[in-house]
């Protein structure tokens, strides 16, 4: 039974540094999810590729109830995540590391948790209300930290995430306003996939990986291709990074994710 999982965002399809993998089909009542799962220095460890192996769900489309539903089904109590990012913030350059510690969002025409009350398709059939101050797991965080300094990266320990609906990038004037507002990088894919692992009591902790500088602050047409681009160059790095910050995590939870229901429900 894996404990941890790795989910993927943009260029990181394929758990290539994992040994024994195998494909399980989890059913959830939010439809049914495909993970890979595999072994890493005696760790089980399960993969699920965000936006699916072949990048064919957009951001918005993405089924986050299913994914975080599947991957407590399986038994996963932490989750590392990678997402692309483009900066707003002049010393995040692209090709740098950022362990995000704060999250702003605008997304709009998501749907944001599991507790819908009598309305739930599931058996938690009641209202809660969880505390989200800090979004990201300090255990995990110091884990990513942890990793990227020994392995040398260029990295950022502290980094503000602005979410917004997609697909299509920003306007020059968003870009201004979430700079004002604090925000150091910008994506489309960490709302609601972390606040719905709060949910649900799991740690979630997101390295994002700049591949570009934000609308108004880059000189030239934003595409996706360069996306791409530096994504594969990035992946190997990507890949050692995770699989060491795996072994920095401590095997018992200390962290105030493992509670977060209490005195959420009001029961």
């Amino acid at each position: 039974m894996p404990r941890i999982a790795i989910i993927g965002g943009s260029g990181v399809y394929d758990p290539k540094l994992l040994e024994n993998i195998r494909k399980e089909k989890v059913k959830t009542p939010y439809g049914d999810v495909a993970v890979k799962i595999g072994t890493y220095k005696g760790e089980e460890i399960a993969f699920l590729p965000r936006h699916g192996e072949k990048h064919s769900v957009p951001p918005h489309k993405i089924n986050y109830h299913a994914n975080i539903w599947a991957l407590h089904e399986l038994g996963v109590e932490r989750i590392l995540a990678t997402s692309a990012v483009g900066s707003l913030n002049e010393e995040m350059k692209p090709g740098d590391f950022v362990v995000l510690d704060q999250l702003l969002d605008f997304s709009k025409s998501r749907h944001y948790t599991f507790y819908d009350g009598e309305d739930s398709p599931h058996e938690r059939k009641f209202v809660a209300h969880v505390d989200f101050t800090d979004p990201y797991c300090p255990e995990l965080r110091k884990a990513l930290i942890t990793a990227a300094r020994e392995l040398g990266f260029s990295y950022h320990p502290v980094g503000t995430y602005a979410c917004m609906e997609g697909p299509r990038f920003e306007t020059r004037a968003e870009i201004r306003a979430l700079r004002i507002l604090g925000a150091d990088v910008v994506g489309m894919t960490q709302c609601p996939e972390a606040v719905l692992a709060r949910e649900l009591e799991m740690c979630y902790a997101s390295v994002a990986i700049v591949t570009n500088f934000a609308a108004g602050i880059s000189q030239t047409k934003l595409t996706h291709s360069e996306v791409v681009e530096l994504m594969a160059k990035k992946s190997e790095e990507i890949k050692y990074l995770l699989m060491k910050a795996v072994e920095h995590i401590p095997q018992e939870r200390r962290c105030g994710c493992k509670d977060a229901l209490k005195g959420a429900t009001g029961e």
